[in-house]
């Protein structure tokens, strides 16, 4: 059964995905390092795990499914869970694939060493009100998308 997981900590949809879950009667793992408020209700789970370095990342790579769905920003996660045949958005609604995240893991590593050469400074410009409406637009096709390829249960 078709399942979201956010990496939560620093997830700035995390209402979008549960407006979305709730609608569409989805369950929803937030994985974080740290305690955090979500909404009550059996389809939202918050899993805390240790701090440290890519604890969180290792979780939902060992818990991810074909067919389930991750919102992260973070790159390697994208990477490792798309390996899983999972689907992977971004929360700018940016979809990693297989055919885009070789490039996209390409394109991080110039930008982390420009930055640790005094490059670049700053981090990504804040969500804007259009890339929160793209999100929700791009969830809803991926999981739309992985609905149709799932065999219909006859009543």
């Amino acid at each position: 059964m078709l399942h979201i997981f956010v990496d939560a900590d620093a997830c700035p949809v995390k209402q979008e995905v549960y407006r979305i879950a709730n609608r569409l009667h989805l369950n929803v793992t937030l994985v974080a390092n740290s305690w955090m408020r979500v909404p009550d209700g059996p389809r939202i789970v918050l899993e805390v795990v240790g701090g440290g370095l890519d604890v969180a990342d290792d979780w939902i790579v060992e818990h991810v499914q074909p067919d389930d769905i991750v919102v992260t920003a973070d790159i390697p996660l994208a990477d490792r869970c798309l390996k899983k045949d999972a689907s992977v958005i971004s929360p700018t609604g940016k979809p990693f694939t297989e055919d885009n995240i070789g490039q996209t893991v390409a394109t991080r590593n110039l930008l982390s060493e420009l930055r640790s050469a005094g490059e670049i400074t700053g981090g990504p410009p804040p969500l804007k009100q259009c890339d929160r409406s793209l999100f929700l637009q791009k969830l809803d096709e991926v999981i739309q998308s992985i609905r149709r390829k799932q065999p219909s249960n006859p009543i």
